[in-house]
């Protein structure tokens, strides 16, 4: 009721003819006034936010903060340089040449650094380039002396066959064999100790 008095009210102080002599706003509570009965069991449970989006309004706002300091610093800059070619004149037109001579040798400089630094990058290169011939012809070299001493223990293996062989039983000497046996009997059944001495051998009959 109180509102739709203030409303009226409003209205014809805002009526063509006449002069606003108070400003329209809304009534407030005062701190001590009681809780609105229709707002007595409600808890505020604050609205939930998306991690995903989160992160992305976090990221915008720095993106956002980085360019408008970004702005601030370049017009404040234009402003200060125009402030001061306004106060020094030609000063100014000197300093600026000679921060354009200081520049033009700067990036001379820095040419030149760039071309020492490219000529040590290219030895650098060679270097390595030759260590890992070196290496690799080394490790070829090892690979062939390997492979060689492979060879020479193969045909070492071979020949020691080779004179073994002239100790096999063949038919040829068959006979012959079973003769040196028969005449050259062989007892296997004798006893050793720890030392591996014959101790006890029985008696061939």
């Amino acid at each position: 009721m109180a509102a739709m008095f203030r409303s009226v009210r409003v209205a014809r102080l805002l009526a063509p003819g006449r002069t606003a002599l108070v400003e329209a706003q809304r009534g407030r509570k005062s701190r001590t006034d009681p809780v609105a009965k229709s707002k007595l069991g409600r808890i505020k449970v604050p609205p939930p936010v998306d991690p995903v989006e989160m992160v992305v309004l976090r990221e915008r706002y720095t993106d956002y903060k980085l360019i408008m300091r970004a702005l601030r610093v370049e017009f404040k800059e234009e402003v200060l340089r125009r402030k001061y070619e306004e106060e020094t004149g030609s000063m100014a037109e000197e300093r600026a040449r000679q921060e354009a001579e200081e520049h033009s040798n700067l990036m001379d400089f820095n040419r030149q650094e760039n071309l020492r630094l490219l000529q040590l990058r290219l030895l650098r290169i060679q270097k390595e380039t030759e260590e890992a011939e070196r290496k690799k012809l080394e490790e070829a070299l090892q690979q062939e002396e390997q492979q060689q001493e492979f060879v020479r223990q193969k045909e070492d293996e071979i020949v020691q066959l080779q004179e073994e062989a002239k100790n096999f039983i063949t038919l040829d000497n068959l006979d012959q064999r079973i003769e040196e046996a028969l005449d050259n009997p062989k007892n296997y059944n004798f006893a050793v100790d720890k030392e591996g001495r014959v101790v006890k051998q029985t008696v061939l009959r």
